[in-house]
């Protein structure tokens, strides 16, 4: 199912930080995150269907998606792993991307996918639901944001104590640099589940329950599902990029960090802008 808090242009020192859960069968074959060989991709890749939940470049372009819980699902649905790849591989603007799924996106099983771009500073949300009705697709303001499983910012359990627990312990750092691994490891660990009486009565109320915390593990007929990676993805106003990732390897908890940069930021009276371009 998957869980994302992000800022975005609203931090002096980062224009882009992203923590986020990974929710998957965990006997499902992944890669950690890792440079893939064909492209300038940087991400975890699912090896079955050969996508991914969260990648990013050394253009600055990020991508990002979560499920959105439903009753019925068609086995026969595209991926929805290829929708960031698709954009990452792209050079279209995330607008432009957007538009360009309004004929395809009833082909994919219900997803709410994240695309932007930091050095242009455009961020865009879309979602293929509800079922029947054209994409959504929202320009993301400025601020603090959670995607879950249903609507980006909607008011789940899950969604607002991440939310709650961020603001609360990232006060202390101010407008300073906020230590993502230890914050991966006070948030993203969280397996308080929700009030049943708070579930969205969409699936199941034992499987929702099961669902409703930052952290999921549960046994189900499939095999063990649950939280099997967590990551923090930040972009500095100086280009100096990070993805730090905690995964479950077998039976074991691994992690590693991978450091990049990208097109050059300046930050300049609350705005971020690019300097890639300038000329001496």
């Amino acid at each position: 199912m998957c869980i994302a808090l992000f800022l975005w242009k609203c931090h002096p020192m980062y224009p882009f930080l992203l923590l986020s859960n990974r929710d998957e069968y965990h006997n499902r074959p992944t890669k950690p995150v890792s440079w893939w060989e064909d492209c300038d991709i940087l991400g975890g890749r699912d090896e079955i269907a050969m996508g991914t939940w969260l990648a990013c470049s050394t253009q600055g372009r990020v991508a990002f998606l979560t499920n959105v819980l439903e009753l019925h699902t068609l086995p026969e649905a595209k991926s929805r792993g290829d929708l960031p790849v698709l954009f990452l591989k792209s050079s279209k603007q995330p607008k432009e991307f957007a538009d360009s799924l309004k004929s395809e996106a009833h082909y994919y099983n219900g997803f709410n996918l994240i695309v932007a771009d930091v050095v242009s500073k455009s961020m865009v949300y879309i979602s293929n639901r509800p079922k029947g009705q054209p994409i959504t697709i929202q320009e993301v303001p400025p601020g603090l944001h959670v995607l879950s499983n249903d609507k980006l910012d909607s008011p789940w359990h899950k969604a607002l104590r991440l939310e709650f627990s961020f603001k609360k312990h990232i006060a202390k750092y101010g407008e300073g640099e906020i230590p993502v691994k230890e914050v991966i490891q006070k948030l993203m660990k969280d397996t308080v589940k929700a009030d049943k009486s708070l579930l969205p009565r969409i699936c199941s109320p034992d499987w929702e329950f099961n669902l409703s915390s930052i952290f999921v593990e549960v046994e189900t007929p499939l095999g063990l599902y649950g939280t099997r990676s967590s990551a923090a993805l930040t972009v500095r106003s100086s280009g100096e990029a990070s993805f730090y990732e905690i995964y479950l390897d077998d039976t074991k908890w691994k992690e590693h960090v991978i450091n990049f940069h990208v097109g050059k930021l300046e930050y300049t009276k609350g705005i971020y802008k690019s300097v890639t371009d300038e000329v001496a």
